[in-house]
């Protein structure tokens, strides 16, 4: 029997309704939900009512995105289905920080609100913008990224797909340069160049606030998007991997690819979507890939 990990989603799966009927047919999601409520009034009126572009602001989106996840994530195992491990993509691994015991769910959500706050100063203070580069493998990526000021691979996705962050003005030549390399850039609809120096002050913000804040031991693996390993794991401390996470690349692949050399054989994606399930596909399609966004995925996943 293979081992099972929980995927919480990331920014940029947001959309309108998100959680609704989970918040309406579970009581393990209702109570995510009202724990975000009494911490930020209206989260829940947020994720359920608020159009796509109210829910695309980071100080919105990073709250509504996490609640929705852990939300989902309480569904499943109200359902009597436990994981083995927990990675989350970007924003996903603080949700994975409260769900794994880290921090406490209200600790992990008052720390979301204030990384959306940070970042989305970052974001107006530097402007930048993300694209997704596809076709060509990441060695490539870099190589094309390095012709350029202040552009940075940021998210190593899966073998033939990887985001970069770079300035607004410069995007336009960066899409240009990778077709024709022979690849395909797409630039993203996000407010800000994440995962990269672009988010200095962000993580300065972070270091600040994580503090006072306390952690505990977590009650099972989590991985950690800066290191590909499990927190505790290479001794790095657990508040240097949340803080420097927002200025490092994602390594998602890596991520995906240790989970399956320690026996995974089972992704459930918890949250908003299935852009998760997808890369994993990518990255292995020998594994089983399931996404619980709502009460109709949850049921073929249970049933």
């Amino acid at each position: 029997m293979g081992k099972i990990a929980f995927v919480f989603s990331g920014q940029g799966a947001q959309k309108p309704g998100m959680g609704k009927d989970l918040y309406e047919s579970s009581p393990a999601a209702k109570a995510v939900f009202d724990m975000a409520d009494s911490i930020r009034e209206g989260t829940s009126a947020q994720c359920f009512t608020a159009d796509q572009e109210t829910l695309n602001r980071t100080v919105n989106t990073q709250p509504c995105v996490f609640t929705a996840d852990l939300a989902a994530a309480a569904a499943v195992v109200e359902n009597g289905i436990k994981p083995d491990y927990a990675a989350g993509f970007s924003l996903g691994e603080i949700a994975a920080l409260g769900f794994t015991g880290i921090l406490s769910y209200e600790n992990a959500f008052k720390l979301v609100c204030r990384r959306g706050e940070l970042m989305d100063i970052s974001s107006n203070e530097r402007k930048g913008t993300m694209v997704a580069v596809i076709k060509l493998p990441p060695e490539k990526v870099e190589e094309i990224a390095s012709q350029f000021e202040d552009t940075y691979p940021v998210n190593y996705n899966s073998p033939a797909q990887t985001v970069v962050a770079t300035a607004e003005e410069t995007a336009d030549a960066l899409v240009a340069a990778v077709k024709e390399a022979k690849g395909k850039g797409v630039k993203l609809a996000v407010s800000g160049a994440f995962h990269s120096p672009f988010m200095s002050s962000a993580a300065k913000g972070l270091s600040e606030y994580l503090e006072n804040v306390e952690f505990n031991t977590p009650n099972i693996p989590l991985y950690s998007n800066v290191t590909a390993k499990p927190y505790g794991e290479d001794g790095t401390d657990f508040k240097t991997l949340i803080e420097s996470q927002v200025i490092n690349p994602v390594q998602w692949q890596k991520t995906v690819e240790n989970l399956i050399a320690k026996g995974v054989d089972t992704f459930i994606e918890v949250g908003v979507g299935k852009t998760l399930s997808g890369l994993i596909k990518k990255i292995n399609p020998d594994v089983k890939v399931f996404n619980v966004e709502n009460k109709e995925t949850l049921d073929a996943l249970v049933l």
